[in-house]
């Protein structure tokens, strides 16, 4: 079976996906933002050249409208242009520099931002509805000394206005002649009707302008005979009227019109309003100045406005920085993919070959060489320590067998009398067995982390005392002194039947390992239990080891010699499972001290 792994499944394939996933994710999102910011950017900047070609261009409408040539624009134009910081150029149509603020390309063939023609106005521009200029008055405009007859019929206007239910001032108008202006939007045409029922009061100027316009229109709309019918009323209303024309006093001329008759002979079609507009501008052309080409641009490109195009060279470029981009993020995403997974599949080889993995990096990958490591060195302990605690187990389960089975047979055989010393001989080796087997129990509920102990306040004394009194037989026995010294009576919160059994291993291990005419002393003072015996001994190279599982110093004993080699472990289980700590101190042929300290 093949150790690589499927290309699909690779680290390297995934991370290599992930980054050619992030790598678009970031140019699309980078390109998005900075497109969008560039277009924002680039409408504003229109949206400011568009306000700055607006208000050049007003400023120029209202020049022309009120001069009849371009000789005071030089001065106009320089100052807006420093003022806005742009080239402004005004020409003829045939493309002659009328003014211009600096130099620059050549605007021969450029579109002009604007015309500027105050008889026919940009309405894109001025927001009008109407195409000339009302700044153009020409021969309309109103001398002072005939304005208070105008105001008086404005005020009268006014008054009429009030008593229907509007309001207004009174404003003058460009060519100077005092109007009404309403404070609020006549949309039912009621306040219209004051107008009408007034009579039209025309000055003495405007009515010698309006009859000059009035010939030019009568001819536009070919009307023969009837020119002395046509009317003009100064808001430039054309209009055929049956009633003569009535002269009044104060120069001026009071047009006698009633209101339903106005409307009557009204004569507003489009062939009226154009001729209108078309012979205004004719009489007004001498008194403006001549239609010109505005143009305002950049002094450095010559264009008059930001735009942002994406060209096909720009395209281009896009494709081939956004490639170069994609091919880095593989070529670095590979070879760092590379780098990662190397490490990874030494470690795999070395799993599988149960050696140590030859990996001395310093990052992460490191790291879990050195864990795995170490848990394969744990892994190989364990098995080892496993494979001598089933030949322990099976060397210490087979002497008692073996004489369980001895025996037997031989009563079996009739070579021994089957009696109660018999009876007590078998009876030995099984409680032998169980021992062990109780030990074994112990042991492997204190690995799985089972072993329970049930704390209460406990006096030490009662429990130390029938410790000693279960040993004094063994004790006697093996000619041992053993005493206790408790100088006090301290209470502890300990478990009583595993407390008897820790300080019971370590007095049997004390009496076993103490020579006849030796002393094994319990005591115990505060949290501190000690037994301390006058034996052989311990090397000191002997003690980190006493704890382990079927260790004895003194390999050579048996059995009966030398214990099961249980005890103390488990003496350390249960000293660990009351939160407390088991130390030991020895010097051979001085005896050993062992130390328990409890919370």
């Amino acid at each position: 079976m093949s150790n690589r792994v499927p290309v699909r499944h690779s680290l390297i394939t995934r991370l290599l996906a992930t980054s050619i996933l992030i790598a678009v994710a970031a140019i699309t999102a980078t390109a998005w933002l900075a497109a969008s910011t560039a277009t924002r950017a680039v409408s504003q900047e229109q949206g400011r050249a568009l306000d700055d070609d607006k208000g050049v261009y007003d400023m120029l409408i209202a020049y022309a409208a009120t001069h009849p040539d371009w000789s005071g624009a030089p001065a106009l134009i320089d100052a807006r242009a420093a003022e806005l910081g742009r080239r402004i150029t005004l020409m003829t149509e045939e493309r002659s520099v009328i003014a211009e603020s600096g130099t620059g390309p050549s605007l021969r063939t450029a579109r002009p931002s604007a015309v500027v023609d105050p008889l026919n106005l940009d309405l894109d521009l001025t927001g009008s509805i109407d195409s000339i200029d009302a700044r153009a008055v020409g021969p309309y405009l109103v001398p002072p000394a005939e304005r208070p007859a105008l105001r008086d019929t404005a005020e009268e206007e006014l008054i009429c206005l009030r008593k229907v239910g509007f309001d207004g001032t009174i404003e003058q108008a460009p060519n100077g002649r005092p109007q009404v202006v309403l404070s609020s939007p006549d949309r039912g045409g009621v306040a219209s009707i004051c107008r009408q029922q007034l009579p039209a009061v025309v000055s003495r100027t405007e009515q010698k302008a309006l009859r000059t316009l009035s010939t030019l229109i009568a001819d536009c709309l070919n009307l023969g005979g009837r020119e002395d019918q046509l009317q003009i009323r100064p808001d430039f209303t054309a209009y055929l009227s049956p009633i003569p024309v009535t002269k009044v006093p104060g120069s001026s001329t009071v047009l006698k019109l009633s209101g339903e008759s106005l409307v009557a002979v009204m004569a507003t079609d489009q062939a009226t309003r154009v001729c209108v507009e078309k012979e205004r501008r004719t009489q007004l052309q001498a008194y403006v100045a001549p239609r010109a080409l505005l143009f305002v641009t950049d002094s450095r490109t010559g264009v008059d406005r930001t735009t942002f195009t994406l060209s096909t060279g720009n395209t281009v470029r896009i494709v081939i920085v956004t490639g170069a981009i994609l091919l880095v993020t593989i070529a670095a995403t590979v070879l760092a993919g590379r780098r990662l997974v190397r490490p990874l599949r030494v470690l795999t080889e070395s799993a599988a070959r149960h050696t140590p993995a030859l990996v001395s990096t310093k990052d992460e990958i490191g790291h879990l060489a050195r864990a795995l490591n170490d848990s394969a060195g744990d892994r190989e302990r364990a098995d080892a320590q496993r494979r001598a605690m089933v030949n322990d187990v099976a060397h210490e389960l087979r002497s008692p067998l073996s004489n369980i089975r001895i025996w037997l047979e031989a009563a079996q055989d009739d070579l021994t009398p089957t009696d109660a010393q018999l009876v007590a001989l078998l009876h030995e080796e099984v409680i032998l067995l169980q021992h062990i087997i109780d030990d074994l129990r112990d042991l492997a509920a204190a690995d799985a982390g089972t072993l329970r102990i049930h704390p209460e306040p406990t006096y030490v004394r009662d429990v130390l005392t029938q410790v000693v009194d279960s040993h004094r037989g063994a004790a006697h026995a093996a000619g041992v002194d053993l005493r206790l010294d408790i100088p006090h009576d301290p209470v502890l919160a300990a478990d009583q039947v595993r407390l008897r059994q820790l300080v019971g291993n370590l007095v049997s291990n004390a009496i076993r390992y103490t020579p006849a005419g030796g002393t094994v002393t319990v005591a115990a003072h505060d949290t501190t239990i000690t037994v301390r015996d006058t034996g052989t001994g311990i090397p000191a190279e002997h003690l980190p080891k006493i704890f382990d599982r079927f260790w004895r110093a003194d390999q050579s004993r048996s059995r009966s010699t030398g214990g099961s080699g249980l005890g103390l472990a488990i003496a350390r289980h249960l000293t660990e499972a009351h939160g407390g700590t088991i130390d030991v101190a020895s010097q051979p042929g001085q005896g050993t001290l062992f130390t328990i300290r409890l919370p």
